[in-house]
């Protein structure tokens, strides 16, 4: 199983840029999907973005399309979150998370990290 630690989360004013890191241990994260989730407050956690084992292949929620993207460095075993534009909307703890699927991963992913605050201020 792949370890997840985030990194990167923060205060910031709407309108600004966040850069979420997670660093995965384990020989399986080179095969692994990726992707990042989020919870607000009172609410449910959400999918945010995924990606394919190689980067070949990534995918977006509505909420954040043209505003977020994620990334990967097999080399530094390390999936990125480039936040823009954000919104206090946006506010919540943000995970990584890891699968050997990359359906399961935007679903119902394996592993969890343990979760990054970002807090976007109006």
């Amino acid at each position: 199983q792949v370890q997840l630690v985030e990194s990167g989360g923060g205060l910031v004013q709407a309108g600004g840029s966040l850069r979420l890191s997670c660093a995965a241990s384990g020989r399986s994260f080179s095969t692994s999907a990726m992707g990042w989730f989020r919870q607000a407050p009172g609410k449910e956690r959400e999918f945010v973005a995924a990606i394919t084992w190689n980067g070949g292949s990534t995918y977006h929620a509505d909420s954040v399309k043209g505003r977020f993207t994620i990334s990967r460095d097999n080399a530094k075993n390390t999936v990125f979150l480039q936040m823009n534009s954000l919104k206090p909307e946006d506010t919540g703890v943000y995970y990584c998370a890891a699968d050997v699927s990359y359906y399961l991963v935007r679903k119902n992913p394996a592993s969890y990290g343990q979760g990054t605050q970002v807090t976007v201020s109006s």
